[in-house]
């Protein structure tokens, strides 16, 4: 398998885990909703935010506008990366760490882009998918998270309380993977 044909792949399969999850979290939870999965340690907790990390607002309307547009500008970023790593024929786990980024920004950045004309509210009810009566218009959604790893809660405490979704997952795992590949990924000027 060619690293474009990797690289596609894995964009593809992140973005429809990443959609698919949220999709049936929506239209089958309402906000708030908490269901067990193993133990205490992980849940599925139904919540959304205007799309930054954990819940932080960003200057209202206007900040949500910037930080969308924002978005869809380092997309196109990081597509330039990903192709011209392709291109320079990089290690094999830099294109995975990349395509797992982009499928991240995107998947969160469908949500944020379009959800908000797609779904009607969860707040006391189970959305509807192509609502006749979107709670929002284009470029407002809110982003959709769920997974939940309460690994300790305490009267005063919690450890690790972050929910977050597929896409924040497939950033992350990026992330990781960039670190491990870092001398692939940023080879030094005499090693290029």
């Amino acid at each position: 398998m060619t690293k474009k044909n990797i690289a596609i792949l894995t964009v593809i399969v992140a973005i429809l885990i990443d959609q698919i999850s949220k999709i049936y979290v929506k239209t089958h939870f309402t906000l708030g909703e908490e269901v067990v999965v193993f133990a205490d340690w992980f849940k599925i907790h139904f919540t959304e935010n205007n799309g930054m990390a954990w819940g932080f607002e960003f200057g209202g309307r206007g900040g949500k506008l910037f930080l969308t547009l924002f978005r869809l500008i380092a997309v196109s970023g990081i597509v330039y990366w990903l192709t011209q790593s392709i291109k320079k024929n990089i290690h094999s786990g830099v294109i995975i760490a990349i395509s797992l980024i982009l499928a991240g920004a995107v998947g969160n950045i469908i949500d944020s882009v379009f959800y908000g004309i797609i779904f009607d509210s969860s707040h006391g009810q189970i959305a509807t998918l192509f609502a006749d009566k979107p709670y929002g218009e284009i470029f407002y959604g809110k982003v959709v998270d769920m997974l939940y790893f309460p690994i300790y809660e305490g009267e005063s405490f919690t450890f690790f309380n972050a929910i977050f979704n597929g896409a924040d997952s497939w950033i992350t795992i990026g992330v990781a993977l960039l670190f491990i590949y870092n001398k692939y990924a940023f080879p030094k000027e005499s090693e290029a």
